[in-house]
């Protein structure tokens, strides 16, 4: 009968210990697949800047610097593996493309340009669906950092090598123009 009730109690703890190693194996797929996801917003916006830097260059030729600029993000972005990297490729992306629209106010007759009328709004659309990707992604990370950190599972986690991830944060630098309120200017 002890022999039994051990037996029991030791495939219970098995099963246990399965049941938490398939959670994280199941959240860290999630976390992948989250980024996955935020890798299709990204591949679609990287297709869209060169026709919006090759619309906007017919009317702000002088701007060289500022398409330079975009031009290079994008492309480290696009040649970034680790999701470490395509963060930090992405951020600089977004602070490119944030010099271009400050550009751009220079110019009300592109602003009336119905093609570059067109692929703001594709853009727009695009940093939406990216906005609404990354808090996807750190909400599975979260989950995935929350049963590494916690016990029981935190023992499994470090004996099978999962870990704390980062999450998809914006860079310091750009920290400090987000506590402004925007200038609007009509």
């Amino acid at each position: 009968m002890t022999l039994i009730i051990i037996l029991v109690v030791v495939v219970l703890l098995v099963l246990g210990l399965i049941g938490i190693y398939n959670n994280l194996v199941k959240l860290r797929n999630n976390r992948e697949n989250a980024f996955a996801n935020i890798d299709v917003q990204l591949k679609q916006r990287y297709d869209l800047i060169p026709q919006l830097v090759a619309t906007v260059k017919g009317y702000a030729e002088h701007e060289k610097e500022v398409f330079l600029k975009v031009t290079e993000a994008r492309s480290a972005a696009m040649s970034a593996t680790t999701i470490g990297e395509k963060i930090a490729a992405d951020n600089q992306l977004t602070r490119a493309l944030s010099g271009l629209k400050v550009s751009l106010e220079a110019y009300p007759e592109l602003k009336a340009n119905q093609n570059f009328l067109q692929l703001q709004s594709e853009i727009a659309d695009i940093e939406n669906k990216l906005a609404a990707v990354r808090r996807y992604f750190n909400t599975t990370t979260r989950e995935l950092n929350n049963s590494v950190q916690t016990f029981p599972s935190n023992i499994l986690a470090g004996m099978f090598g999962f870990k704390k991830e980062p999450m998809y944060e914006i860079p310091e630098e750009s920290r400090a123009s987000m506590d402004k309120a925007p200038e609007i200017n009509f």
